[in-house]
């Protein structure tokens, strides 16, 4: 295992976490840090359900990124479920990122997570102004002094302010290289190849809801969920040749969504299967035989009984 040169400086492991609200840049921010797509990334808010830990290797440490939901007011039963995964989150990881996009305001949302943040006393907090590319250098100057104020008048004390731009890949080492010192001294959490802990499975349901919000964003925000109902090694193929058959079951709450994801002539579908195909022979580094139906699950986001079957 590639650990630390310099022997005097103690090998730290631990967890960090980015919040900040929906679209703000967290999942992207995962992915530029530790080098792969792991957490799903959409540009429409709230795409993150499943806590994603991303695995940032370095000489010197360990940083196990969780990326949680993006903290909101509640709406529905599962909005609750989400946010109280946020706060149980929080209150474990070593470190908290709060992520303010560059090129936004900072609204009420911003500050409704830093009164959050603000109650949360131990953990060293740190603001990531994100998506930087987006904007001046003057702009930027004042964003940054913005969230220095608001660290002020809620009476959080920021570890680090620091601008970066993970599609730019501009400060994204930085930013890792201050975090590490924020974690406690341990020995590597994880093994040296591990990108994520996540279960494969979840994973491919990811990259396949995903590839469906592509495109209907507008019409289905938050009315997909994807259950990936078994993954098997295709039998009778040759050892240098494997296949895996992913079956998989998109579901929306209402007959009439059917058409949207579908497409004419289950155009669409073709696409959204071709689109995630690619992207889960990439993570599983084997050709897939991907089988997508779509299902309609009444109401999913409001009913316990289907938020459980569905796996939250």
């Amino acid at each position: 295992m590639s650990v630390r040169t310099d022997s005097s400086a103690p090998y730290r492991a631990g967890f960090a976490c980015f919040v900040g609200r929906p679209n703000a840049g967290k999942s992207t921010l995962t992915n530029a840090l530790v080098g792969k797509k792991v957490a799903i990334t959409s540009n429409r808010p709230q795409t993150t359900r499943h806590t994603v830990r991303g695995i940032v290797h370095r000489p010197d440490a360990q940083l196990v990124l969780v990326d949680t939901p993006g903290l909101h007011k509640p709406r529905t039963l599962l909005g609750e479920r989400l946010n109280d995964v946020v706060r149980t989150t929080w209150a474990e990881v070593d470190v908290i990122g709060f992520c303010l996009p560059a090129d936004q305001k900072l609204g009420p949302g911003d500050r409704f997570i830093a009164g959050e943040l603000a109650g949360i006393k131990k953990t060293p907090k740190v603001a990531i102004v994100t998506k930087t590319d987006l904007v001046d250098s003057k702009a930027l100057a004042e964003q940054l002094l913005a969230v220095d104020r608001l660290g002020q008048e809620l009476g959080i004390e920021w570890a680090e302010i620091i601008p970066v731009s993970a599609v730019g890949d501009s400060q994204v080492g930085l930013l890792a290289d201050l975090l590490a010192p924020m974690l406690p001294e341990s020995p590597p959490l994880y093994p040296e190849g591990d990108l994520t802990d996540e279960p494969e499975q979840v994973m491919v349901a990811e990259l396949i809801r995903e590839a469906a919000l592509e495109g209907v964003r507008d019409e289905l925000p938050h009315s997909i969920a994807v259950v990936v109902e078994e993954m098997l090694p295709r039998e009778d193929r040759p050892a240098d040749k494997p296949m895996l058959d992913v079956h998989a079951i998109v579901y929306i709450e209402r007959p009439s969504q059917k058409g949207i994801i579908i497409g004419p002539k289950g155009k669409r579908l073709k696409e959204v299967g071709m689109k995630s195909r690619k992207h889960i022979e990439a993570l599983l580094g084997t050709p897939v035989y991907l089988d997508l139906h779509v299902k309609v699950a009444k109401d999913w986001q409001r009913d316990p009984k289907q938020l459980r079957k569905l796996g939250f």
